[in-house]
């Protein structure tokens, strides 16, 4: 066995900060940390990979229950592919949905830009639009 990780050490090693490792375990996703006899949180190996495999997902841009969800497949040797699937594409349509939002706000903004003369004069179409 590996000797016990403090917070800076497993939050170097799994590229999570300090901050957002309190915040897991506040939030039941990663288990309390063990604690020395002066109060200090001590992890283990099993906390880096955990860590890891949370901060892939956020990468990804699951939401947090999602996480939960996947993390609780993931550790279940008896799981069948089909749920983890599913919520992997339910997550695209999603982002799907977000990136044709995010597209259109472009396209609107590009519209507003060209139609704003740029000049001392106080008429800005993309004023008029966020006023509407």
């Amino acid at each position: 066995m590996t000797s016990p990780l403090t917070i800076g050490k497993l939050a170097k090693a799994s590229g999570v900060s300090a901050k957002m490792i309190r915040y897991y375990e506040s939030i039941d996703l990663l288990p309390a940390a063990e604690r020395t006899e002066s109060n200090y949180r001590v992890y283990d190996e099993k906390d880096i990979h955990r860590l890891r495999f949370i901060h892939r997902a956020r990468k990804l841009g699951f939401p947090l229950e999602q996480i939960r969800v996947l993390m609780a497949l993931w550790q279940d040797q008896e799981r069948s592919s089909r749920e983890v699937k599913q919520l992997a594409l339910d997550h695209v349509t999603d982002l799907q949905a977000r990136i044709a939002e995010m597209q259109s706000m472009v396209n609107l903004l590009q519209k507003l830009a060209r139609q704003c003369q740029g000049n001392d004069r106080p008429d800005c179409p993309i004023l008029e639009e966020l006023a509407k």
